[in-house]
């Protein structure tokens, strides 16, 4: 049998609590030293340090004019994408596009809050992003997507991708083939602390730009924590976590091979079953002993054992209000609903990256296709973040405008507020302006 948590929420002590709702946070205390050295080395020597690292980190040996993917590689390696593969791509695209396109505010909007007072707001795009796209022991062509589709929409004018090289010191086929999709065209064989470092300061090939996002490993968290003051980083991102809120009316065996997707990614993700039914709790462990004797790679079938160990396994409440209870205070990156009106769950859901509901809606399609941004908040900061979207890659202006009357009508407000905040230059570019010169 394999080790698979079962705890009863109401039964279950202060730590074992606390230990599931904490789930692996993010400690990068360990990386930071390093990651300074790197930082202050890519600032100081720019793209020596940069190709320094990579030989160091990536095993590759690289130029400075290697750095960069060079036409013929995009049109070689996008080519070399399965057909199969590509028009997975596309549709994932088309699905991505079109729910980020819905987003899109409007350019500009006034109002006139008083007579002879208006004030709104001017909606315009980041001017230069770097997208970081990980590659682990593989290609995440999806994050691309993820990333780039809400910056071309929102109309950021200079999109750069920083991601590692592969072994051969080339970039996946299908990361190529998406950046065609988009329309991207600069993209940069750099990963790691060295890739957050290059954005934030720029290189003689790498440029600066104001913003850097996408999921990375701990150096990249670090490096990100450690650059905030002068790159923004975008929304924290740590290990993938999930939970499956069910009742007595879910298919057990669905359950149980979703609670898998997100268990798959590491040991530190958390993979939660929480259910008011014993009897379904019973029936899902059992599936999960079969799925997961049967998974083929030993590495995913070693993550999941210790996700189930850790942080993961089966939540049993005292009934459906105190499994949505749990729910909101988890705050989890993904939740899947699995109960018999799952729509009737939404009003009372706030805490969650995303929210699928039924049991046709896998965790799996919003990774992918479905639409929705797959970069989601983890650590329960989705109690105060969104997920990535277009705001993302998009700022606001506020715009005001007082007429000549309007002015006169309101100062002594103005000086009033000015006064009791002991602000005598505020007062006094009202007052004076009524006063003869």
């Amino acid at each position: 049998m394999i080790e698979i948590n079962r705890i009863y929420w109401t039964l279950a002590d202060q730590e074992t609590k606390m230990r599931i709702l904490a789930r692996a946070t993010t400690d990068v205390s360990g990386q930071m030293p390093v990651v300074a050295d790197i930082c202050a080395n890519v600032k100081t020597l720019g793209d020596q340090a940069i190709l320094t690292y990579t030989e160091q980190f990536d095993g590759v040996r690289l130029t400075a004019e290697k750095m960069r993917v060079s036409e013929e590689e995009f049109e070689n390696g996008a080519a070399q994408v399965d057909a199969q593969v590509a028009a997975a791509l596309r549709y994932a695209a088309k699905n991505i596009r079109s729910f980020h396109e819905a987003q899109k505010p409007e350019p500009m909007w006034m109002m006139e809050v008083d007579d002879g007072i208006l004030a709104g707001e001017k909606v315009t795009p980041i001017s230069d992003v770097a997208l970081y796209v990980p590659r682990g022991k593989g290609s995440f062509p999806s994050v691309l997507l993820m990333l780039g589709t809400p910056a071309v929409v929102a109309g950021v004018q200079k999109i750069i991708v920083l991601t590692p090289p592969n072994p051969e010191g080339k970039v996946d086929p299908a990361i190529l083939f998406v950046a065609q999709l988009l329309g991207i065209t600069e993209i940069y064989k750099v990963g790691g602390a060295q890739a957050v470092a290059a954005a934030a300061y720029g290189t003689a090939t790498v440029p600066k730009c104001a913003k850097i996002i996408g999921p990375g490993n701990p150096y990249v968290t670090a490096a990100k924590r450690l650059l905030m003051g002068v790159i923004d980083p975008g929304i924290p991102a740590g290990p993938s976590e999930s939970i499956i809120l069910a009742d007595v009316a879910a298919d057990p065996y669905k359950a149980a091979l979703d609670l898998l997707i997100e268990a798959e990614h590491g040991p530190d993700s958390a993979a939660l079953l929480v259910t008011d039914s014993e009897e379904l709790a019973t029936t899902v462990t059992e599936h999960l002993n079969e799925l997961i004797a049967a998974i083929e790679s030993q590495t995913r079938r070693a993550f999941v054992m210790e996700v189930m160990r850790r942080y993961g396994g089966i939540i049993v409440t005292d009934g459906e209000e105190q499994s949505i209870e749990f729910v909101n205070l988890y705050a989890p990156e993904h939740l899947e609903v699995m109960v018999k009106d799952p729509f009737s769950m939404l009003s009372r859901i706030v805490h969650a990256g995303e929210i699928l509901l039924g049991e046709h809606t896998p965790i799996t399609l919003c990774n992918f296709l479905l639409g929705p941004n797959a970069i989601l908040p983890t650590g329960r900061s989705a109690r105060t973040i969104s997920s990535v979207s277009l705001h993302d890659f998009m700022k606001k202006s506020s715009i005001g405008y007082v007429s000549e009357s309007a002015l006169q009508r309101i100062a002594p407000h103005a000086i009033a507020m000015a006064d009791v905040e002991g602000f005598e230059l505020h007062a006094g570019a009202i007052r004076k302006r009524f006063l003869p010169q």
